[in-house]
């Protein structure tokens, strides 16, 4: 009988789309760093066999399990897609990161653990110890920049906003408006940091490297950033209305 471990009802939810170069890598090291935790390949119907791959390491491992979505719809709609099944089979941890490898696995036990004291754990970049490797300055002027200018507009305390390297409490995830978040990859992190910090979470940052992906093409494309701005104002707007309508 295999013996419990600390994570045990600990879910980390990864999409995937065209990461068959990456996902063996990947998936060992995430089972590795969390011991007895499960692994929620989230797959959108990826035309490399990505798909197939995640489903031969599920037959291989009882601790990995696969959602095949039928196209391609964005990571936003993809995270609330695993993060859902996750809850709705008992999952009391969540984390969600990236396939692609920009996400070490060694940060994840203290992104769990923390979770002993905190609702919602960000491996961030650029807190004291943090860093990028291997990304051109435009990059970084508009990773740092898009998270200045949501922090700023929103009145928000997290450093890194437009990372997905997260770790949530079961209630803290649950209590999200699903049917109202806006699913685009890069608002997406943001918007979901933004309702959880508005409802009272507790949140931490610890210090994470992102080191830009080696295999496989970026999704990353103007238009995101671009729709990430937009609803960033917007989120401010409307909470800005709500209040001017609750006291006349």
């Amino acid at each position: 009988m295999e013996a419990q471990s600390k994570y045990d009802g600990t879910w980390v939810v990864l999409p995937t789309f065209n990461e068959i170069e990456n996902l063996p890598n990947v998936a060992p090291a995430i089972l590795a760093a969390l011991p007895g935790s499960t692994l929620f390949i989230v797959d959108d119907s990826s035309p490399d066999g990505t798909g197939a791959l995640a489903d031969k390491m599920a037959a291989d491992d009882p601790h990995v399990q696969v959602m095949h979505r039928m196209a391609k719809q964005g990571l936003g709609k993809a995270y609330i897609a695993g993060f859902q099944a996750a809850l709705e089979k008992g999952a009391q941890r969540i984390v969600q990161m990236d396939s692609d490898g920009s996400h070490d696995p060694k940060y994840l036990p203290s992104l769990v653990d923390n979770l002993a004291t905190y609702d919602l754990v960000l491996g961030s970049r650029y807190v004291k110890g943090g860093g990028v490797r291997n990304w051109g300055l435009m990059r970084q002027v508009i990773s740092r920049g898009g998270s200045l200018f949501a922090r700023t507009v929103l009145v928000l305390r997290p450093h890194d906003l437009t990372g997905g390297f997260k770790a949530w409490r079961r209630d803290t995830l649950a209590a999200l408006p699903w049917d109202s978040l806006h699913s685009g990859g890069y608002v997406f992190q943001i918007e979901t940091t933004y309702r959880a910090q508005r409802a009272g979470a507790k949140i931490k940052e610890i210090p994470i490297v992102f080191v830009d992906r080696q295999l496989g093409a970026s999704k990353m494309s103007r238009r995101i950033i671009i729709e990430a701005l937009a609803v960033v104002v917007r989120l401010r707007w409307d909470e800005l209305r709500g209040r001017l309508r609750h006291h006349r």
